[in-house]
Order: C-alpha cells, then sequence, then structure tokens
C-alpha cells in the first residue's frame, strides 16, 4: 500500500472517529495557496475545529503527534482564516485547533492542541 493510499485512509478512519464523537465534518484536505488543514469539523456547541491528522506505523521516529511542529501551526492558522473568510465567517468565530494523532492501535484526539 502506497503513501497517498494510507493517508486516505486514515484522514477517513479519523473523520468517521470525529462524527462519531458528534462532530459535523464539513471539509476535507481544504487546500489553499498558503497550506492545507487534513479536517475542518463543527462540534455541536457551533466551535469550528480545524484538525491535523498524524499517522505512524511505529514510534521508531516518534509519535505521531510530535510532528506537528510551529512551522506546521503556523500553515494551518493561515490556512484557517482562509476557510473563515471564503465561507463568511468572522475572524472572531470560535474556533479550535486539534491535533488526531493515529497508530495501529489506538486513535488519540488533543483537543486545543495548539
Amino acid at each position: 500500500m502506497n503513501e497517498r493510499s494510507v493517508g486516505t485512509r486514515t484522514e477517513e478512519r479519523a473523520s468517521e472517529f470525529m462524527a462519531e464523537q458528534g462532530l459535523t465534518v464539513l471539509a476535507r484536505n481544504y487546500r489553499t495557496k498558503v497550506g492545507e488543514i487534513d479536517l475542518i469539523a463543527e462540534s455541536p456547541d457551533g466551535v469550528i475545529v480545524f484538525a491535523e491528522v498524524k499517522y505512524r506505523r511505529s514510534d521508531r521516529y516518534g509519535l505521531p503527534e510530535e510532528a506537528v511542529g510551529i512551522r506546521k501551526q503556523e500553515t494551518i492558522r493561515k490556512t484557517a482564516l482562509w476557510f473563515l473568510r471564503e465561507r463568511k465567517l468572522s475572524p472572531e468565530s470560535a474556533v479550535r485547533f486539534d491535533v488526531i494523532a493515529m497508530d495501529s492501535n489506538e486513535i488519540r484526539w488533543y483537543r486545543d492542541a495548539f
């Protein structure tokens, strides 16, 4: 299985997980000229959730959640602003940045990760 198909399968699994937790998935692989966000959802209380999904087969190179560094966080923030503008939502809207870390055994959901 190639990396692209693993990534697609992982993001689908994360999307299903978010839906099971009561969120409504609004977009997957949202892309702009400044970057990409894996999943965008809305919580039952109206918070827009921008989620980065990370997967690792093993922890040989660290945990998946450790791969969301400062540079990636900044890209996600900038891309989130594009999403808000595109949907004509206020930049002051209630938002949250989450990380969904996955390995072969479990899903770890970090709300308000950054």
